[in-house]
């Protein structure tokens, strides 16, 4: 049951990509702006402008124009950046590692703190920890994060002189050899705790300030959904069978408040790979999402498509992962998804 479940979410995100990809193709066409004039710069000449477009199919229809974009990618070729002069294939290798390794740092906050918080509030309801998590989850909520990230970056690395500023490393330290692209695994794996304490440091800032929001929305969902829980019938009976209360909880009270709190997480943690390019440019993290801004600026096209269509790719990934997820935690949804 649960395979014919995943096989229809699977196809269903398929068909969800190729809409994606299709809808930020044409999009990035008819953006205002000539990209064949940014390119080339303002003393471009009509002539020099009119060889370059032809040269890289503008003057073809758009439907020529995706057709040739597919038969591409389908052989391993994005095109080549008007931004950087590279592959957009080779820049999106060189960013998207550091806006995942930032993404997974701040998803690792975002649960190791927002869901005991909520499930400490939700079992002390109108306590001081329950007030505490109330203003602190409202903070996280209300503030953007490059407020958080200014803050962090005028209190940890101005005024205190505790944390670097800018970058995955500091200036002079070489990158451990590649394995998954993530410099902290990479150094782990390579054994260099002197690199795995530099990366560490360099991304506890831009990760924290990249969380806040999503803690805070974590501790609010999962403190409401726990907090309805332990007014359930089964609490009652757990505690009355002597179970202990970290049990009651952890178990009883958490597990069935998992389903919505799984929902939330999967959107914030897809949305981050779009959302995190203000936290990279405060801290000047060479990732994917800053990248993705300085090409849209550019008007660089086969770069808009390629990083767009990568975030797409991850968001539908995420999100067809937390359905998975959250039919083996649920039957009922998959059962009833089913029968449909």
């Amino acid at each position: 049951m649960l395979g014919r479940y995943v096989i229809r979410r699977s196809v269903a995100a398929l068909i969800t990509l190729f809409g994606v990809s299709v809808l930020i193709f044409f999009l990035a066409r008819v953006m205002p702006g000539d990209a064949a004039g940014i390119a080339l710069g303002e003393s471009a000449t009509l002539e020099q402008i009119a060889a370059y477009r032809e040269r890289h199919g503008f003057n073809e229809p758009l439907h020529v124009q995706y057709w040739v974009y597919v038969t591409d990618v389908i052989d391993g070729d994005l095109g080549e950046s008007l931004y950087s002069g590279s592959k957009v294939l080779d820049d999106l290798a060189f960013t998207f590692p550091a806006t995942l390794e930032l993404v997974l740092f701040s998803t690792i906050l975002m649960i190791s703190i927002g869901i005991p918080l909520g499930v400490l509030a939700g079992r002390f309801r109108d306590g001081y920890i329950d007030n505490f998590t109330r203003v602190f989850s409202l903070l996280g909520v209300v503030t953007p994060s490059f407020v958080w990230a200014v803050f962090f970056l005028l209190a940890f690395a101005f005024y205190l002189k505790v944390l670097p500023v800018m970058g995955r490393l500091s200036e002079g330290a070489v990158a451990p050899p590649f394995v998954t692209g993530l410099y902290l695994i990479d150094s782990l794996v390579d054994g260099d705790w002197a690199t795995f304490r530099d990366a560490l440091s360099h991304i506890i800032m831009p990760g924290v300030a990249l969380a806040m929001a999503s803690i805070g929305q974590t501790t609010r969902m999962t403190r409401a959904n726990v907090g309805e829980s332990f007014d359930k019938t089964y609490i009652e009976f757990a505690r009355a069978y002597g179970f202990k209360e970290f049990r009651t909880a952890a178990v009883y009270a958490l597990r069935p408040a998992l389903i919505p709190i799984l929902t939330i997480l999967g959107l914030d943690i897809a949305i981050k790979f779009g959302s995190a390019f203000l936290v990279e440019t405060v801290f000047g993290w060479p990732g994917m999402a800053r990248y993705g801004v300085q090409v849209i600026l550019f008007k660089d096209l086969n770069a808009i498509v390629g990083t767009v269509t990568v975030i797409g790719f991850f968001f539908i990934v995420i999100n067809l992962i937390v359905d998975i997820v959250v039919a083996f935690v649920d039957p009922r949804i998959r059962l009833g998804a089913l029968a449909q």
